[in-house]
């Protein structure tokens, strides 16, 4: 059968080139030279590009019909909003393809070239600058208020009673925090980041651990220090880096013991309130017709927090926390009967190329009535655990090696 293939193949390939050669003979009689074009033959391209035309119109309106519906239904108040503007734009774009299309074929169509007619020629017509400078400039304007208006209701200020989600971003991972039962998020820092902290939240027992980390690293330090200069054989330079590091530690101990003075605008410390705080990993849960005002932040690099289904996405960035607000409208079981598929769920993606595993950067998002929600959330692990005993307070941690807040740093080398 290959063999067949191949023959019919090569068969082809012979047959057309003997009908080139057909052709270069028939214009050898006529004399013609090859760039040439008979009046037949303008006529007939001419009368191709109006087919042409016809087909590809055709084949524009079968792809809309068939591919137009590409999303499913919106599962977010603000959703239809983005939808109608997204469908504004397309129809907007649509009947100027078919005006400019069918104009540059026609025009092909009906001015091809003939002998006794000349083409005039003219460098500019001020009517002509004003149509497409001013409709594209008026629609442009539009669709820009139009998007304003939209963009405005995702990332305006959220109600009173909205329920605040926190996701935190790493490769190649998704966190979210919830509120624990004081309803106020615990106040957190990238200092306070560890193996078992990953969202540096600010807790009582958190900071007393990392000051008892640092201290044992100072000391490790000065002991280093205090044997090289007993040997006297290290380079200046060696000990002038120690004295560095001592110093450098000294000032991050500062700034830890400082997050615990600070207060939330509630008037609570910082510690006081993260310890309750719930931690979801693997999929986070939402209460249908509740507004969720979403915070981002990243530990690593910028990625993308996408949700197509509630036609929502924000940039989460190092340093700098994004928000925006969103309302559920359709649970998992309401959207799973719409589709007829009992394995759907909502997803959450990174939508930013962030390394080798971005492709696996997602977790489900599973939208439920208030009281499974509520059922839910209870289950879900507080971020600190009831401690067998109580730590040190911040205020009252050992500041020995330390200035007191507000005292110059400089004095810690001393």
């Amino acid at each position: 059968m290959k063999l067949l293939v191949i023959l019919v193949i090569a068969l082809a390939i012979i047959a057309i080139v003997q009908l080139s050669k057909v052709y270069e003979f028939t214009r050898a009689l006529r004399k013609s030279k090859e760039e040439e074009i008979s009046p037949a033959d303008n006529k007939l391209q001419a009368n191709l590009m109006l087919v042409w035309m016809f087909v590809f119109f055709i084949g524009t309106i079968w792809l809309y019909i068939r591919y137009g519906h590409y999303l499913p239904e919106p599962a977010s108040e603000h959703g239809k909003d983005v939808d109608w503007l997204m469908s504004l734009n397309l129809w907007m774009i649509t009947v100027m393809f078919f005006i400019m299309n069918s104009m540059l074929f026609i025009v092909s169509w009906k001015f091809y070239y003939r002998k006794d007619r000349k083409a005039r020629f003219f460098a500019h017509d001020n009517r002509l600058e004003m149509i497409w400078t001013l409709i594209p400039g008026i629609t442009m304007a539009f669709i820009i208020v139009f998007g304003l208006i939209t963009w405005n209701k995702i990332t305006g200020p959220a109600s009173a009673d909205a329920i605040t989600v926190e996701l935190y971003s790493k490769q190649f991972d998704w966190t979210a925090r919830y509120p624990g039962d004081n309803g106020e998020f615990g106040a957190s820092s990238y200092n306070l980041i560890s193996s078992d902290n990953a969202l540096g939240i600010i807790t009582k027992d958190k900071i007393a651990s990392k000051i008892e980390e640092i201290d044992a690293e100072i000391e490790k330090v000065k002991a280093s220090l205090e044997e090289n200069k007993k040997l006297a054989t290290m380079p200046e330079s060696y000990v002038e880096t120690l004295q560095d590091k001592i110093y450098r530690l000294e000032r991050h101990k500062q700034r830890i013991l400082d997050l615990g003075e600070s207060k939330l605008p509630s008037g609570k410390s910082n510690w006081e309130t993260g310890g309750d705080d719930r931690i979801a990993k693997g999929e986070i849960h939402l209460p249908v017709g509740k507004e969720i005002e979403f915070i981002f932040r990243s530990q690593d690099v910028i990625h993308s927090a996408y949700m197509p289904h509630f036609r929502a996405q924000m940039n989460t960035v190092p340093g700098l926390p994004t928000r925006f607000k969103m309302t559920p409208t359709i649970t998992t079981k309401e959207m799973r009967e719409k589709l007829g598929d009992d394995e759907f769920n909502y997803v959450l993606l990174c939508n930013k190329i962030c390394g080798a595993a971005h492709f696996n950067m997602q977790i489900d998002v599973v939208v439920e009535s208030p009281e499974d929600y509520e059922a839910w959330l209870k289950k879900q692990k507080t971020f600190i655990a009831q401690e067998t005993a109580p730590a040190a307070s911040p205020a009252t941690a050992d500041t020995t090696a330390t200035p007191a807040a507000g005292a110059p740093i400089a004095a810690a080398t001393n």
